[in-house]
């Protein structure tokens, strides 16, 4: 019995991440109608008819989204691999695209240490909302230059490293369930006092996706701490000994490498609209500056592109596993029906 298989998709799921990923790299996040806009819209829309105090509403909330989503996701996923490996080029590049931030934050890091390199803080304060969520009007010169620095070097993981391997993985399904994910965390994922219940499930959802991303975000820091003059070993180091002390198991992964890299400490007094957190110092040497900021704009470039060749790779390997395992099952399904057709 012969097989006969169609181009394999996971060679056109790699060549649509790496498209995608360039289409990022030249024109940055859709200027109008953002897809991941609307979802925000959608969500805020469904928030308002299910809010209410408690972890069973918060759950309910995220779980409709999410797998929403993902169902969608996959529907066009099938839809697109009837039509051909042209069409999964397509419309995987399409949603890498829509679902990569990596771009847009860099240029955000790069435009606020610009912005401080200016008289008055007025304008910096004004840009720091568009990284994180912390309360510029309290921050100094080099207080808002270290939040933007931890803010590029968490969001690098987020925004770049995790969205490519759960495309690399998954491809179309896994681009928009995690950004999906990713979002209701930006949303509702803090613990104040009206989302710390409602918000819970969102961010337990979105630590768990990010595990593997962010120690692969961290791997490729270290291995990329030569951009900007930093050493690997102190890169590894600083992972190893601080990253731990965070409260979140992936954004101190994220924190402590990249402080390692480029030879300074992250932590400390942290101010946000809800309240003050102190924490954990990460990595060795004097507190950021405003001449960190471009050192780590070129750390999150270069961990960026270090991802996308890591998800084609998997893309490729995730595809060929697939082939196989149908080529195996196809085999199977012919010696058994040999005998019945002799």
């Amino acid at each position: 019995m012969g097989v006969t298989l169609t181009p394999r998709p996971g060679r056109a799921r790699a060549l649509g991440l790496l498209l995608g990923f360039a289409a990022d790299r030249a024109f940055g996040d859709p200027r109008r109608r953002h897809p991941v806009a609307g979802f925000g819209a959608l969500a805020l829309r469904t928030e308002c008819a299910l809010y209410r105090d408690s972890r069973a509403a918060g759950i309910a909330y995220t779980t409709i989204l999410v797998a929403g989503t993902a169902c969608a996701g996959v529907a066009a996923d099938r839809a697109v691999r009837r039509v051909g490996p042209g069409a999964v080029v397509a419309t995987t590049a399409l949603a890498t695209w829509t679902v990569l931030g990596g771009t847009s934050l860099a240029r955000t890091g790069a435009g606020m240490a610009q912005r401080l390199g200016q008289p008055g803080l007025d304008d910096a304060r004004a840009l720091l909302p568009s990284l994180c969520g912390r309360d510029p009007s309290a921050l100094d010169r080099d207080g808002l230059a270290r939040a933007a620095l931890e803010s590029v070097a968490e969001n690098t993981s987020d925004a770049a490293v995790a969205p490519l391997l759960w495309g690399g993985a998954f491809g179309i399904p896994g681009l928009l369930a995690y950004r999906a994910a990713n979002t209701l965390d930006a949303m509702v994922g803090y613990r104040s006092e009206r989302y710390r219940n409602f918000g819970w499930a969102s961010a337990r959802l979105d630590d768990a996706l990010n595990l593997v991303p962010a120690r692969v975000a961290g791997a490729l820091t270290v291995a990329a701490a030569p951009v900007v003059g930093g050493s690997p070993r102190r890169a590894w180091q600083a992972w190893r000994s601080d990253a731990a002390a965070h409260p979140s198991p992936n954004a101190g992964v994220a924190e402590a490498s990249a402080a390692g890299a480029l030879g300074i400490a992250l932590g400390g007094r942290t101010e946000y609209p809800h309240g003050v957190e102190m924490r954990p110092v990460l990595g060795r040497g004097p507190a950021p500056t405003v001449a960190d900021l471009p050192r780590a704009v070129r750390l999150s470039h270069a961990v960026q592109a270090g991802a996308v060749v890591v998800s084609a790779a998997l893309a490729v390997a995730v595809g060929q596993f697939r082939v196989g395992r149908r080529q195996r099952r196809l085999r199977r399904l012919g010696a058994a029906t040999e005998p019945a057709a002799r």
